[in-house]
């Protein structure tokens, strides 16, 4: 498996986000892996397969040409219409080469459907301005040849060093409020499991758009009570929100693209890792 692993050049734009930098590690051991980052690090800018990169103020062409990937990586945060340049460049360089570009994107895509969980076919339709910063490059996107796209669509992310977590142990440290959502009904995942998933859509060559969240549903209220629970014993202060008088889904699952049982995810098997 090595032996084909190695051929690929892999270009991680965003590689000091949480996303982006547990892709990193991931795959650094098996492809010639380069990143790019935005505030100075040491960690970063001791690895000379690191690119300081600000979305605002740099052209990506530049980074593009001295690393010449086989493979890019869009886990990109930062201004929205700097964003949607950037990814205009990548796609101006994809089509001049047989590059093939894996965007991160998100559940919000489809967040003015609060009825049903969405699949990987159904119409994209977003009443926020994330959600529809990502419709527009995947649009963007689904324009060049499809062979060279993969769309990958995460729900929340949790993981023991994912933001998410870590803001709910600052709030119980403090003993101030966690915003709960009793109405919310979505699907989860962690940053281990994209990785693995990622890693395996490269090694297999997929293109198209993939779901990348638990198989199951929960709601966001039980599910933020159960990683409390697995941080410690605490009487953590719970403000419930609601937004709706119906539950609503945000919840991306998969159908047409489905990836190997163990690929899959159920949420149980996220708490359990959160223990660790």
């Amino acid at each position: 498996m090595k032996g084909n692993e190695v051929k690929h050049r892999v270009l991680i734009i965003g590689a000091s986000g949480f996303i982006g930098n547990a892709i990193y590690k991931e795959l650094c051991s098996y492809f010639n892996t380069f990143g790019t980052y935005n505030i100075a690090r040491k960690e970063f800018e001791e690895n000379q397969h690191f690119f300081q990169y600000n979305v605002e103020e740099d052209d990506v062409f530049e980074i593009l040409e001295a690393v010449r990937p086989t493979i890019i990586i869009s886990a990109l945060r930062g201004d929205f219409s700097a964003q949607i340049i950037a990814h205009n460049h990548m796609a101006e360089y994809i089509l001049a080469t047989n590059t093939r570009l894996f965007f991160v994107s998100s559940a919000n895509v489809f967040d003015a459907y609060s009825q049903f969980p969405s699949y990987e076919l159904d119409k994209t339709l977003s009443h926020s301005v994330y959600g529809h910063f990502k419709i527009k490059i995947e649009n963007m996107l689904m324009r060049l040849p499809k062979k060279q796209i993969a769309i990958l669509r995460l729900p929340m992310v949790f993981g023991a060093q994912s933001p998410r977590v870590k803001e709910i142990k600052q709030h119980l440290h403090d003993k101030t409020s966690i915003e709960v959502f009793p109405n919310l009904i979505m699907n989860v995942t962690t940053d281990s499991k994209i990785t693995q998933q990622i890693h395996y859509l490269i090694n297999r060559n997929k293109y198209g758009i993939f779901h990348l969240g638990s198989t199951d549903l929960v709601h966001h209220d039980e599910f933020i009570r159960e990683i409390i629970s697995s941080i410690g014993l605490y009487n953590p202060i719970i403000k419930q929100v609601y937004t709706t008088n119906n539950d609503r889904y945000l919840a991306v699952l998969p159908k047409e693209n489905l990836l190997p049982k163990h690929l899959q995810v159920l949420s149980k098997q996220i708490l359990t890792e959160l223990e660790v």
